[in-house]
């Protein structure tokens, strides 16, 4: 079956771009990132990357979210390459294990605050939607600006106070500071590292440039019904179709104290190894969650990485230069993202400007 397919496995695929449509404004930074001009904000602030899932959203177009490769046949979904043979493309573990990538990965630009939000664990994505998959998340920050002179935050987790009833009667009156001041904030800055489980209250401040690597599905419960900005919000995107009741008990009513919270959800990068030519950290990996893993590799020379079985992206987030990769060379620059195959065996990057390459691996 689509045996022609098979052939654009041996080789580092490159996606188009693909902004996606969502409830908040944003996005001036990933221009920035991509050097596309104008830098500007709007209504598609989220980059998806390498994605085989389409996005949630009330008359939004049916392909919506789904990644796209430019190939010698033509222009073709990642998911119809990958379809054409599950463990050429994933790798034979993944493939038996879950038919798909079994991961999402986003750049993230926020204009303003997106909603106080929470995503299902695997349990009660299992239960309401009949999902192999929740919706844990991470957030890696790149870049931050102060917007009406306001430093970039994150909320997330609930202060030691807050109970059930009163985060009910929060929702029921839409008191929205309120919900904000149930919630631990935290200022961010380049570098920093967040797992955000499914379960966690969280919202995402405005002046925000993440990456975001996640469980692949878009389910959302958010408890505000109208945006920061003004725009109403459907109940299919507050509750995602399975009524207000059973959407707050999505949210784990677990509390903590401010340190308790950092220590729990910040994450410290750690070097995996090093040399005058490269320095490659781990970001999030099993310690942290079996969802998903993320490294960061600074290259200012050469460095090949050995496949390991199963597919990977590498996004690269500064810099330019090679891949060889089967005996032939293809050039990288800022703002590429590239699907590398489980049945690539080895991929050699050699910079000819240093280079920050974010490198994203599916479910272990």
């Amino acid at each position: 079956m689509n045996q022609h397919l098979h052939k654009y496995a041996s080789i580092p695929l490159k996606q188009l771009s693909n902004r996606v449509w969502r409830t908040y404004e944003g996005g001036a930074l990933i221009d920035k990132w991509k050097k596309t001009a104008p830098e500007i904000d709007g209504s598609t602030p989220e980059e998806w990357i390498m994605s085989t899932v389409t996005a949630r959203g009330k008359n939004r177009p049916a392909n919506e979210g789904l990644s796209l490769i430019d190939t010698d046949d033509g222009i073709l979904p990642l998911k119809a390459l990958i379809d054409s043979n599950l463990e050429l493309y994933l790798g034979k573990e993944l493939a038996q294990k879950y038919g798909t990538t079994g991961v999402l990965i986003k750049m993230l630009d926020s204009l303003e605050r997106l909603t106080v939000q929470v995503h299902p664990d695997k349990q009660y994505a299992r239960n309401v939607f009949n999902s192999a998959f929740g919706k844990t998340e991470s957030w890696y920050v790149l870049n931050t600006r102060e917007i009406n002179g306001e430093k970039s935050v994150v909320y997330m987790g609930f202060k030691k106070h807050v109970t059930k009833k009163e985060w009910k009667a929060h929702f029921d009156n839409q008191n929205i500071q309120g919900m904000l001041d149930c919630l631990h904030k935290i200022e961010v800055k380049p570098g920093d590292a967040f797992m955000i489980y499914g379960g966690v209250p969280h919202a995402i401040g405005a002046g925000c440039f993440l990456m975001e690597v996640q469980e692949p599905t878009d389910y959302t419960m958010r408890v505000e019904k109208t945006t920061p900005n003004g725009l109403k919000i459907g109940p299919e995107l507050i509750h995602q179709g399975v009524g207000e009741e059973k959407m707050l008990e999505c949210f784990h009513y677990d509390t903590h104290t401010l340190d308790e919270a950092l220590q729990k959800w910040k994450i410290t990068p750690e070097v995996l190894d090093s040399s005058n030519e490269f320095t490659l950290k781990t970001l999030f990996n099993k310690k942290h969650t079996n969802c998903f893993g993320l490294n960061e590799l600074l290259l200012d020379g050469k460095y090949t990485i050995q496949g390991n079985s199963c597919f990977y992206v590498a996004v690269i987030y500064a810099g330019d230069g090679l891949m060889s990769c089967n005996g032939k060379e293809y050039s990288y620059t800022q703002g590429d993202e590239i699907f590398i195959s489980a049945a690539i065996s080895e991929i050699t990057f050699t910079s000819k400007n240093p280079s920050k390459i974010l490198l994203c691996y599916p479910p272990s």
